[in-house]
């Protein structure tokens, strides 16, 4: 089945073609390390971790690079806030970007070039823009000249007419035009700068992705650009317009966007004290399937609102199947079955579902839906062995490519699984001694304290009460 996504460019749902099949060169925006990573940049870092394993999943052969910007005003003014080293800063926070990857359990991209690891070719690539002719040098800064690019605002959907009502030139500015965006920027005094033919200074912002995409891409045509909703302009406008005036080609075939994440149906900011870092999420509920699994619960093109209340939707949800995949654990008639194409024909319509929702513009809401419909079914036709089988081994399936690594959700407090065993065991004796008041009360004392036993053809399985 071909996949189709919405092209952000297009503002429309296509097929996607790859321009070398099966080669797929993929770009995501990555971060600006000067602070943590929120939750945020979890949804982002993820949602497109789990694109690039669905099109590996489907036999292309993915080349991914994710860039890491570590020089920008940001990174500056929060080191001379903390009164540190910029490259101290930097440090710190691409250190603990990695950590974050790793405890979301998200793979890092085949290439995550820095933006200082690459400015010989970004002073380069801003010559030939000037000597094209869009771009122009006015007292050490260089500037790009919106209005020698014909197309631009044609990712947004804006003319320059409604661009330019919304923006104001500042006093101190030399640039011809309030849209005119910078590509490189004269360093102020006691600011980091590299030598250029313009004098001392640093590359601007949007000029460091269209150099380090086509770089380590080996490509001046991305097959997907990827990023944020909120990077369509004037970022990824900017990145467009320069990319396809240096190159005279297409820059990106298809732009994707992820909605933006809220926190309570607020924007997360540190002065509203809602600011959840990837870090903060680990430690408080030591289990990012959790986040994962919010995150899937939604379109990744839509907003998407966070909650504890949520949060504690997702933990029920993935209970019901750490649950049955507990009780199918002793199931072992599935890998036969899948091997020769022979599983029930329910399960090959729910794994038909499944795979038709990704292939959808990566619907996971609709993908999970396939998902507990088949946990369903399972439970229903637990005393199938190898129906349960089946369904075990095609959750798992789904699962690798969801990205959830089905980690064992932290236990309540209470009693301990040897005591539970225990009782089970002693419950058992008092039924084959009939006295069936004494096994009463210990399945009742056990449920007082949070375990719930279920009687099954099998034997006797237990679980946390959800």
């Amino acid at each position: 089945m071909p996949i189709f996504i919405n092209n952000s460019l297009s503002k429309a749902k296509e097929k996607f073609v790859p321009l070398k099949n099966p080669k797929v060169n993929i770009y995501t925006c990555g971060v600006t390390v000067y602070d943590a990573c929120h939750i945020g940049h979890a949804r982002s870092l993820f949602i497109f971790d789990l694109m690039r394993r669905y099109f590996v999943f489907c036999k292309f052969k993915v080349k991914f690079v994710r860039n890491i910007t570590d020089i920008d005003d940001k990174i500056i003014n929060r080191a001379n806030e903390l009164k540190i080293n910029w490259q101290d800063l930097v440090a710190k926070y691409i250190a603990g970007y990695y950590e974050d990857l790793e405890n979301l359990g998200i793979k890092k991209a085949d290439f995550e070039p820095r933006a200082t690891e690459n400015i010989p070719e970004m002073v380069n690539y801003i010559k030939v823009l000037i000597d094209k002719g869009f771009a122009y040098e006015a007292g050490g800064d260089v500037y790009f000249d919106v209005r020698k690019f014909k197309n631009y605002g044609k990712l947004s959907g804006q003319s320059i007419n409604e661009m330019r009502a919304g923006v104001r030139i500042e006093s101190a500015e030399s640039k011809r035009d309030p849209l005119d965006f910078a590509l490189w920027k004269r360093s102020k005094a006691h600011e980091p700068f590299w030598q250029s033919p313009w004098g001392k200074g640093r590359p601007g912002w949007h000029i460091e992705c269209s150099v380090m995409s086509q770089k380590y891409l080996h490509t001046q045509t991305l097959d997907i650009h990827a990023g944020g909703r909120d990077l369509i302009f004037p970022h990824h406008e900017n990145e467009l317009a320069q990319s396809e005036a240096y190159s005279g080609k297409t820059f990106a075939k298809y732009w994707l966007h992820h909605g933006l994440l809220t926190i309570n149906s607020q924007k997360m900011s540190k002065s509203l004290g809602n600011f959840i870092t990837i870090k903060d999420f680990i430690a408080k509920y030591h289990n990012p399937d959790l986040l994962k699994f919010f995150f899937l619960s939604a379109h990744y093109a839509h907003p998407i609102d966070y909650s504890e209340a949520k949060i504690e939707e997702a933990r029920q949800a993935l209970q019901r199947i750490v649950i049955f995949l507990k009780k199918a654990q002793s199931s072992k008639r599935g890998l036969f079955s899948r091997i020769f194409n022979l599983l029930p024909s329910k399960i090959i319509l729910l794994k038909q579902k499944f795979f038709a929702s990704l292939d959808d513009d990566f619907n996971t809401p609709e993908a999970l839906a396939a998902v507990f419909e088949l946990v369903n079914l399972a439970n229903k036709n637990i005393a199938q062995e190898n129906f349960v089988a089946c369904a075990r081994d095609t959750l798992k399936v789904m699962f690798e490519i969801l990205g959830i690594e089905l980690k064992p959700l932290q236990d309540e407090p209470g009693i301990g699984e040897i005591d539970i065993k225990a009782k089970i065991d002693e419950r058992a004796a008092a039924k084959l001694a009939k006295n069936y008041a004494l096994a009463d009360k210990i399945r009742k004392d056990l449920e007082a304290q949070g375990v719930i036993l279920e009687d099954t053809k099998a034997g006797v399985s237990w679980r946390r009460k959800l």
